[in-house]
């Protein structure tokens, strides 16, 4: 039997661009941060205007979650 084992160098494509996949983790770092307290913000703004009976309520503590946050996460 014929043996059809490589015998070259494993990688045959382009060079990498390492910092390209840099840049890309990090942005996919920074959207999972802030989608995350964003999506924290809604649910917890959401919470406390229903139980505290007003919009303007939740909608100052979305905005103070989301700066809050924002300072912590950068």
């Amino acid at each position: 039997m014929a043996d059809h084992s490589p015998t070259g160098p494993v990688e045959l494509g382009a060079k990498m661009d390492y910092a390209e996949h840099d840049r890309t983790y990090a942005g996919f770092l920074r959207l999972a941060k802030y989608g995350s307290l964003f999506c924290l913000a809604v649910l917890l703004a959401m919470a406390f205007g229903f139980f505290a009976g007003g919009f303007f309520s939740g909608f100052v503590l979305f905005a103070l979650i989301i700066a809050v946050g924002a300072f912590i996460l950068r």
